[in-house]
């Protein structure tokens, strides 16, 4: 019996009892035009987007959603699924629009001007991590669906976030953080009048055990920042420093046999030696001028960045005496800057032109094979210099009251430079060009509603060793070489309805084509580059308040990926979702209660190209439920709040158990979500 309807009925039958209760939770009919706007998805959008699939979230929406990590927060971006198939100190799995984006291949993300996503990393290309990020500090979130933008760079064909940090709080804040399986977080930040401008000031302590059987997490994570900045009325500037460090244990996926046996337990793991340690410390910079002309704005950064992680994927497979551990490591500087002219509009037409810089000298870049941590053998060690200059230009016309366009283009230069290799033949040097049209249009029938058609051109880099290499170092074989970048095409018609502050609703139907797929190799563990692709599909996002209190979003995201051509192994790409359902039901009373419900499913998939093996659909629920009174914040969380068995992330590839053949097994290997847990949060602002 299927008990997540009636499960879902319960749940929103005892919230509304809940909040009916509250002092003065229902509004009456002469308060209903007392809404309160807000940052993020009730500003007005009308005029001010070029595509149906852009947004922005506030602070406000970001707090309300029940969170079980770091990542999740990337789950306001309609669409976008967040997951982990390791640890929780490990960058997260993520899919969007018919994509398996890995740890952020072809999705680009951006922290205060800073890129996250890493060329060229140590165990995926356009590696994303984004847990150096302290939530609470987080004051918009901007998301830019498509190819059709162009500011945004390398990794972006599925879409783009900005996140930007608050600069000054209104208030101090304590927030303690305590649950099951050892969980505890602590966060204390601030702001203070410094000589003219603000100081803020933020750190956080999160550590956690996990639910996992034979093996505990450890994870121990710690961020800081710490931020001034000064503004008058035509100037404004600040300098950002961030640290972040982390180490934690994992418990990866496990075979599917090895569960149904009884040799594991479906929260068990394989390798109990296998995690990784992580630390991101960074200085940014930005400067923001109106002059006579028009405006500046300049960014600038530095990051040191480090990881080294251990994985096990396969068991004994290659290796069945010492086993098929194995240690990735990445230690780089980033070096970079971007700069921005936007014309003050002359008639109907505004304009915009831009040069962005960036730099990745990675000092250490390798695969090892390691028994318990430590180290047997080098497959790869290399020393890489990236090297990016991108220029943009855009031109925004107001034709009349009805009729606007977008229109732009950007290009980039890459260069590549594998400095030093275990094997001197895959050393060398190598460069690439591109250029990249975008286009939109935009008719306006009247004042809540717009209708969008948008084009466009964007990419993602392949890793700098690939674009070199000439002989495999695992088989001494001759290797070939993949494109250094790589174009993707894709067209959208949408359009959006914003009603009165009540009524959000956009859709959009979207079409992508790739000129090669990144997948990830699961018994490899990193990504490598695949044949042609093509996507289509349609998103509906839906977001309305009922009066001053509830609040409801439901958004459903459709679409279908497939390899081009025709091959015997199938035309399927691995791992793609074809359907996400989120949903949420919010309240906020005059009283204090306040509260969110959300649902997030995502259906089947191909776990192989001839779709011969498929993953099951997976569904969960998050509660959060609070009370605030002046100064004081409490705050219950139950994740997971059904206890459902589904999968986090499934794949299919062969591994081997003690006992087995030696050519292995071809399995599905799943990582099971976290069982229900309660976390409770206290929050004393000062």
């Amino acid at each position: 019996m299927n008990t997540r309807p009636f499960n879902l009925y319960v749940c929103l039958a005892t919230c509304v009892a809940v909040f009916s209760q509250a002092p003065h939770a229902i509004a009456h009919e002469d308060e209903i035009d007392e809404i309160i706007v807000q940052a993020g998805r009730w500003q007005n959008p009308t005029g001010a987007l070029t595509s149906a699939s852009e947004g922005i979230v506030g602070q406000d929406e970001i707090a309300s959603r029940p969170r079980l990590r770091t990542g999740d927060l990337l789950e306001v971006v309609p669409g976008l699924v967040v997951t982990q198939h390791s640890g929780t100190g490990k960058s997260n799995q993520m899919f969007l629009r018919g994509f398996n984006l890995d740890h952020g291949t072809d999705f680009a993300t951006w922290v205060d001007g800073m890129p996250v996503n890493n060329p060229t990393h140590g165990h995926g290309q356009g590696y994303t991590d984004i847990n150096f990020i302290i939530p609470e500090l987080i004051n918009t979130v901007e998301f830019r669906k498509g190819p059709y933008y162009a500011e945004v760079s390398d990794f972006s064909s599925a879409g783009a976030a900005y996140m930007s940090t608050v600069s000054r709080l209104d208030e101090g804040m304590l927030k303690v953080g305590v649950g099951e399986n050892g969980f505890g977080r602590v966060l204390v930040a601030d702001s203070f009048e410094v000589g003219g401008g603000d100081l803020l000031v933020g750190g956080l302590s999160h550590v956690y055990d996990g639910a996992w059987v034979g093996v505990e997490e450890n994870l121990r994570r710690y961020s800081a920042v710490a931020r001034y900045g000064q503004a008058t009325d035509n100037r404004e500037w600040n300098i950002t420093f961030m640290g972040y460090d982390a180490s934690w244990d994992s418990a990866d996926q496990v075979p599917q046999r090895a569960v149904d046996s009884g040799f594991v337990d479906i929260l068990g793991t394989i390798d109990d030696t296998v995690g990784g340690e992580s630390s991101r410390y960074s200085l940014s910079g930005r400067w923001h001028e109106d002059r006579e002309r028009g405006s500046l704005e300049a960014r600038a950064y530095w990051i040191s960045y480090d990881l080294d992680l251990y994985s096990n994927f396969t068991y004994f497979l290659d290796d069945p005496v010492n086993g098929d551990q194995f240690e990735q490591v990445d230690d780089r500087n980033i070096f970079g800057g971007d700069l921005t002219w936007s014309f003050n509009p002359v008639g109907r037409h505004r304009q915009r032109i831009g040069a962005a810089v960036r730099l990745d000298d990675i000092g250490d870049v390798g695969l090892f094979r390691t028994v318990r941590r430590e180290r047997l053998s080098t497959v790869r060690q290399d020393e890489v210099g990236q090297a990016s200059v991108g220029l943009f230009y855009d031109v925004d016309t107001q034709w009349n009251d009805q009729w606007r366009t977008s229109f732009g283009v950007r290009a980039d230069y890459y260069y590549f430079n594998v400095r030093r290799s275990t094997l001197d033949e895959n050393e060398g040097t190598e460069n690439d060009f591109l250029i990249a049209p975008k286009a939109n249009v935009v008719y306006a029938p009247n004042q809540d509603t717009e209708i969008f058609l948008s084009a466009g051109r964007a990419f993602h880099s392949n890793d700098a060793r690939g674009v070199t290499i000439t002989t495999d170092p695992v088989t001494g074989l001759p290797a070939d070489r993949v494109d250094p970048l790589v174009t993707s095409d894709g067209a959208e018609v949408g359009f959006r309805w914003f009603l009165d502050q009540r009524l959000n609703l956009s859709a959009s139907l979207w079409y992508l084509e790739l000129e090669s797929e990144l997948l990830f190799v699961g018994d490899a563990g990193n990504t490598e580059a695949s044949r042609a692709s093509r996507r289509y599909g349609i998103e509906i996002p839906v977001y309305y308040r009922f009066n001053d209190i509830w609040t409801v979003d439901v958004e459903l995201s459709l679409a279908d990926a497939r390899f081009k051509g025709d091959s015997p192994d199938g035309n399927e790409i691995p791992g793609t979702l074809d359907q996400v359902v989120s949903a949420g039901l919010s309240a906020q009373t005059p009283g204090g209660w306040y509260g969110s419900l959300r649902v997030r499913h995502f259906g089947e998939r191909p776990l192989i190209e001839d779709n011969s093996a498929r993953s099951d659909p997976s569904t969960v629920f998050n509660l959060s439920v609070g009370f605030r009174r002046d100064n004081l914040d409490v705050r219950l969380d139950a994740l997971n709040l059904f206890n459902e068995l589904d999968d986090d992330i499934t794949y299919f590839y062969e591994s081997r158990l003690p006992g087995e053949p030696a050519g292995g097994i071809a399995d599905v290997h799943f990582r099971a979500m976290e069982p229900r847990m309660v976390r409770a949060y206290l929050t004393w602002g000062f």
